[in-house]
């Protein structure tokens, strides 16, 4: 049977910055993030199986995906747990905001290599991560394939 690549789109907004950078990605600001999330794997072949035909149901993956990423992401403001920007968020947080702390430098970069890790926990065993596209703006975007890594 063909091995299928299928793919499923998402948008959240998140806001970051990026501690010790030398432009101005120093500063606290925003992106609406385009994430597009392809797996690989065989369509099902027992016609007695509500999925028949399918590599994953679309709304399986939504949800994996939402619950992992989109859902936690989404108009939260993402800082570095090991610069000074822990201040910051210490203080926006006793604002209320939604504030993430991770242990890299938020970059689309490094951010997509956390996604595909998030995701690839959570697939079937029969369903492989092919490649995440993370894209910041129109024009720039970090890609993770699993024949890279």
């Amino acid at each position: 049977m063909s091995k299928i690549r299928i793919t499923k789109q998402f948008s959240f907004e998140t806001g970051h910055a990026l501690y010790g950078y030398d432009g101005k990605c120093k500063n606290v600001h925003g992106h609406s993030y385009k994430l597009s999330v392809t797996v690989i794997g065989t369509p099902i072949t027992d016609n007695s199986n509500v999925k028949f035909g399918m590599v994953i149901d679309f709304t399986d993956l939504k949800k994996i995906v939402r619950e992992e990423i989109v859902d936690l992401f989404d108009h939260a403001t993402v800082f570095n747990k090991n610069t000074p920007h822990v201040e910051l968020a210490q203080e926006l947080k006793n604002r209320g905001h939604h504030v993430i702390l991770v242990d890299y430098q938020p970059t689309s970069e490094n951010m997509v290599i956390d996604f595909a890790k998030k995701i690839q926990d959570r697939l079937p065993n029969d369903i492989q991560l092919h490649s995440l596209k993370l894209q910041e703006t129109e024009s720039s975007f970090a890609e993770w394939y699993a024949s890279d890594n």
